[in-house]
């Protein structure tokens, strides 16, 4: 069952970053908040394959410049 658990987590968070790479690189972080769970961007923001930037009006979730 933990495997399951495991590729479903994958899922989110490769999907998340498709929806990044879809989005020009960057998105507001509110406007994930209630289609991505803060797991899956905190595991992406640990393995650095994502960046918050604060632009002073929001903050926003892009891609990493190494990815």
């Amino acid at each position: 069952m933990p495997k399951t658990v495991d590729s479903n987590f994958d899922r989110r968070a490769n999907h998340l970053l498709r929806l990044l790479q879809l989005c020009g690189g960057c998105v507001p972080l509110h406007s994930l908040q209630y289609q991505v769970s803060n797991s899956v961007i905190q595991t992406l923001l640990d393995r650095e394959l994502v960046q918050v930037q604060n632009t002073g009006r929001g903050f926003l979730l892009e891609i990493a410049e190494d990815f």
